[in-house]
Parts: C-alpha cells; structure tokens; sequence
C-alpha cells in the first residue's frame, strides 16, 4: 500500500540510535551485535546476476550455531542445479511438539544495482542522517536480519516457547520467473514451510509529518499477478499499399479501450478495513470519499478522486490491467505482419484468471485480437482471516510501543512469496513493525534505505510479537 504522509525525523537524534541510550535500546539490548549481523548481510551481494544467496545464508547459519542452535537443526537448502540459491531452514524447539509451529519468512535475494546509477555504494551499509542506505536495506534484509537476530536472542536467554519456531530466509523472490525457493520448497518439501501461520514482509507503517507513528500496517492478502499476450496479425506487404487490417492500428485501437476501462471495484475483509481504518486518519474530504465508497463501491466518481490523490488505493479497490510492453512491424517500408502486447494484472483475490481473461476479450471487441495468458499461472489463494489470534497481539504490542497508533489491515497490490504460502495452507501475514515517510524505501529503485530508528523499533517489535505469538494458544 502506497504512503502519503511527509517526513520529519531529527537526523542527529536518529543516528545516535546505535551509540547512545534510548529506550528502544533499552528494550532491546545487544544492539551493536545486532547492527554487526545487518551489515554483514546486506554488504553480502545476493542479486541474481553476480551474487550468492547461499552465502548469505551461511553467514546467518554461522550466527545460528554461534548462539548454541543445534547445527542439526539449521540447514542451507538449494537445487542441486542451482547452489548459489540457498536457503537457510532452522527451528527453535518449543515445549509442546504437538503445536504447529510460526514461521518467520524473509527473502534475502536483491534486485540489482549498479554502482554508477547510486549517490553511494548499493553493497556497502552506509549510514547517514538517521537513514541506512544499501541494496536490501530494507527489501528484504532488514526483516531477514531481525528474524536471525531474534532467534540468536532466544536461544542465547534459553527461550523455549510453546510452539517451534521455524526461520525461513529464502531465495529468488525478486526474480521468481527464474527461481523461487519458497515455491520450490512447498512444491518439493512442503514440510519444511508448514506451520500454523507465518509472518512475512508486505506491511510497514506511516509516520506523521512530524515522524510519529501514525498507523501500524499488518497485510492480509495479495493480488494476483498474470500476464496476458494481446497479438494481432496479417499478412503484410509494401508500405505504399496500405490495407484496412493493420495489426499495428488494430492493437492500437484495441489497446487505447482497454485503458480507459476500468474494472468493477470489490471490497474484501482486508482492503474495507484498511478504508475504514484510513478514512479516520485522512483530511475530512479525501475520508469522506473513502466512507463513500464504503457505502457504495460503484461510487466512480468518488473512487476517481481517491485515485487522482494515491494511485495505490485504486489498485487496491479493483482488478488493474495495464499494457507494459509492445512490439510490431519488421521493416519501417513494409506493412507490419504481427503486432504484440503485454498486459499486466493484478487480479482481486478470488477473481478468476479466465474470467479476465474474457473481460479483456469483451472490452477489446475485436476478434482479430488474440488474448492469452502467458508465464506462470497467477497464484489464487484466499486472504488470511485476521482473527483475534493474529490481531490480538498486535494490538497489545503496538499500544506499549506506540501509544495511540492506528492498526490499518491492508491488502497488497504487488506479490510476495506470501502467495505460494497462502495456496499451500499456510496463512501468511506482512507484519514488520518498521515504519516510513511519504518517501518510502526506495525499495526496487535508486538509494535503497531504511530509517534507523525504524529498524530499531522493528526489531524491538518483532521479537517481542513473536515470543506472544510463539507461546499463544491454537
């Protein structure tokens, strides 16, 4: 879910986070070790190109053992074709074998990053102003650093929790098309992910102009991703003989329909509470539209005004299909024998995949326009429901740590590895506890960052959600 709110942050007072006492370090000691293990993972290049996930995950095995985790029950896991994409399996036992067990899921893969493009080193940890700058700062190696962390942390003070624990940093969730790990896994050895629900990224937090937290994030929930192949052919000829079936013209009309349709807007459990809980922290016009559509999700009028001030709460409200590649034609004097399209959704969950499939067909209206799904089927998995088990804790926690703050259930409009768990059983929720400006993160772009006392608080945060969690009732 996109953020809106500005930043505000005294850069002196952030980055004195590490070296002097506050009551985030107050809470949670060992902050020095813990900044030691962050760096070293995000200064690890884990980009498909040139990178090593295994050796990340080695890395982290090695803080697991240092800790007194039984080497038996730590495990780097990776096709036998593919070793650099290994993943780290590990589990705190608990007291009652016979609970389910949490999962704590974070990818420790990166999108890539070339040094010419950033003002700083993308595979150096630099900190500056209250901010941590790094490729993986924050997406995902800011929750894959928390997650270790916190089972060093257990194991060091002889935790033993009702349920096990299990840790999962995985591979190639920013470059599914080619491996995914967790997706792997639940096809290969789904045991090794099974559990009674997980947590994973997908959810921050919104800070106040002031950089208070505002609003407290937990995802439920994600789109689903699928392409479609638009095609549109002919036979061709010479340029000077122009014919009324030019693949070229006819995609083109076809295409400039589709982008002035839009689907009909559904609510679900996860995106009506996040409206509701939203409307409250809005300026009075832009949450008046939101209680409207509430009301009435066919209010277009409404959902345009919402779209026109956050684009990400439009995505949020409906199924969104947009062109993002084209290609045609074969010589610029020759009349084009094939013209191509890619068309982009992000479905509702629930909604299936042909029925799209045959909306864009109708809403072309042109048979001479082919539409076909391409790549992998999209992954249709219902939203985790967000009980009083999951919430409860949440709710308990936030108001010690941030007093006042609003619990906003959101849905993703983008995809995680959450979407193989939730299809395999496995309820999967975004919780980070690390909170944002308007900015963000720069996740997946230029200067990727975190701020720090973000990170802190996360880390405080998760460790404490995950002891409720790990000793709370079925």
């Amino acid at each position: 879910m996109s953020i809106r709110v500005a930043p505000s942050l005294l850069a002196a007072a952030a980055a004195a986070i590490f070296t002097a006492p506050c009551p985030a370090q107050t809470a949670a000691p060992d902050v020095a070790a813990f900044r030691a293990l962050y760096q070293q993972l995000v200064e690890i290049n884990t980009t498909r190109s040139v990178g090593s996930c295994t050796q990340a995950a080695e890395a982290m095995r090695a803080h697991l053992l240092a800790a007194g985790i039984p080497a038996a029950d730590t495990k780097i896991l990776a096709p036998p074709d593919r070793p650099q994409d290994g993943a780290l399996i590990a589990v705190l036992h608990g007291r009652d074998r016979a609970a389910k067990p949490i999962l704590l899921l974070a990818h420790i893969d990166v999108v890539e990053a070339k040094r010419e493009d950033w003002a700083r080193d993308p595979f150096k940890l630099v900190e500056e102003n209250g901010w941590f700058y790094g490729r993986g700062a924050s997406d995902d190696k800011a929750m894959a650093a928390v997650f270790t962390d916190s089972l060093v942390r257990y194991a060091q003070e002889g935790f033993k929790p009702r349920r096990d624990i299990k840790l999962a940093l995985t591979c190639g969730e920013e470059t599914a098309g080619v491996f995914n790990s967790v997706k792997w896994l639940t096809e290969t050895q789904p045991t090794v992910l099974s559990a009674a629900f997980a947590l994973n990224e997908g959810a921050g937090g919104e800070l106040d102009k002031n950089g208070k937290p505002l609003a407290l994030q937990i995802q439920a929930g994600e789109k689903v991703y699928q392409d479609f192949a638009l095609e549109a052919t002919d036979v061709g000829g010479h340029s000077s003989r122009p014919t009324k079936n030019n693949p070229i013209a006819r995609l083109s009309g076809g295409l400039a329909k589709l982008g002035n349709y839009n689907f009909a807007v559904a609510l679900n459990p996860a995106t009506r509470g996040y409206f509701e809980a939203q409307s409250k922290l809005e300026p009075p016009e832009i949450g008046a539209d939101m209680r409207a559509v509430l009301k009435n999700p066919q209010d277009e009028a409404a959902v345009e005004r919402l779209w026109a001030v956050n684009p990400g709460w439009n995505g949020a409200l409906r199924t969104t299909c947009v062109v993002t590649q084209i290609e045609g034609g074969h010589a610029p004097n020759a009349l084009p024998q094939h013209a191509r399209a890619n068309v982009n959704c992000r479905i509702l969950p629930g909604v299936p995949i042909p029925q799209v499939q045959q909306e864009i067909a109708r809403v072309l209206g042109d048979d001479k326009i082919s539409v076909a799904p391409t790549g992998d089927p999209g992954i249709q998995s219902p939203p985790p429901p967000l009980t009083d088990r999951i919430m409860g804790p949440v709710r308990k926690l936030a108001g010690e740590i941030w007093p006042g703050v609003a619990i906003v259930p959101t849905m993703s409009t983008g995809a995680t590895d959450g979407s193989y768990l939730n299809a395999s059983g496995v309820p999967t929720y975004g919780l980070s506890g690390m909170f944002h400006d308007v900015e963000g993160s720069h996740a997946h772009g230029l200067n990727e960052r975190i701020r720090v006392k973000s990170l802190v608080d996360g880390r405080r945060f998760l460790y404490d959600i995950v002891k409720l969690y790990a000793n709370g009732p079925e």
